[in-house]
């Protein structure tokens, strides 16, 4: 059997070929830039719309809706006037590790720059989701995460006061919150997660330096002491095009 595009049996384009074996021309020249992307390496430069075209004897608007979806897939990035060869996406374990666990695992340098800390009543909604008492004093935390200085995500975690009374005095914004809520003799029991693709507010967009277009991984997790009172809840928006999240299941 042939495989169009000189595409290895099994390899993950092959997947978008219908069975007919017609396929959209950009998709074909997407398919030929992978192939591209793995001769440059990361960082590697890519050739200007205007030279892939006449390489691939495409339309220019073909090549760029290739270059757009492999952009959003995280496997290009702009840099400047031009494109580059992404590197690996950061994979983010699915557990009640911190993030700067799971980033320093990776060889990176996990940084958080604190964007505000608020002090409010706990509302309705996020009494009912974790269990705090309504009207109770609650702390925002909300910060954007940071991979050896690249900003990747933003997230906001929000715990009772009581439990934490100097968090504004004794925390630093640029540690783990987890690794600090330790220190503090706080251990976490158990915690509830859920994942869902999300586009980002303009006000996202512009704090993580993102296409408001660029699809994200909102995670929400309400998590609870060894005790089982309720601890945190946590909203952390990431990436698309830069995370992938990993997680190991038993039969």
């Amino acid at each position: 059997m042939d495989y169009p595009n000189d595409q290895a049996p099994g390899a993950p384009v092959r997947y978008g070929i219908p069975e007919h074996g017609r396929i959209p021309k950009y998709y074909a020249v997407k398919a030929r830039l992978d192939r591209l992307i793995e001769d440059l390496g990361e960082g590697g430069l890519l050739p200007t719309e205007r030279d892939l075209s006449e390489r691939y004897e495409v339309a220019r608007e073909t090549v760029r809706q290739a270059i757009r979806e492999l952009v959003l897939e995280g496997k290009l990035r702009r840099q400047g006037r031009g494109t580059v060869v992404a590197g690996p996406k950061l994979e983010q374990p699915l557990s009640l590790a911190s993030y700067t666990e799971g980033v320093r695992r990776q060889g990176r340098t996990p940084g958080r720059n604190l964007v505000s800390l608020d002090r409010f009543p706990c509302p309705d909604t996020l009494a009912a989701e974790t269990g705090l008492r309504r009207g109770e004093a609650v702390w925002h935390l909300e910060r954007l995460l940071l991979a050896d200085d690249e900003r990747v995500g933003l997230e906001s975690t929000y715990v009772a006061v009581a439990r934490v009374p100097r968090l504004d005095v004794d925390f630093d914004p640029d540690s783990s919150f987890y690794a600090w809520l330790g220190g503090q003799g706080i251990g976490f029991g158990d915690a509830d997660e859920r994942i869902e693709t999300v586009l980002a507010t303009p006000r996202e967009a512009l704090l993580i330096g993102t296409p408001p277009a660029l699809p994200m991984l909102l995670i929400h997790r309400v998590s609870r002491d060894t005790e089982g009172q309720p601890l945190e809840r946590v909203r952390s928006l990431y990436r698309g095009d830069r995370f992938s999240f990993t997680t190991r299941l038993r039969g």
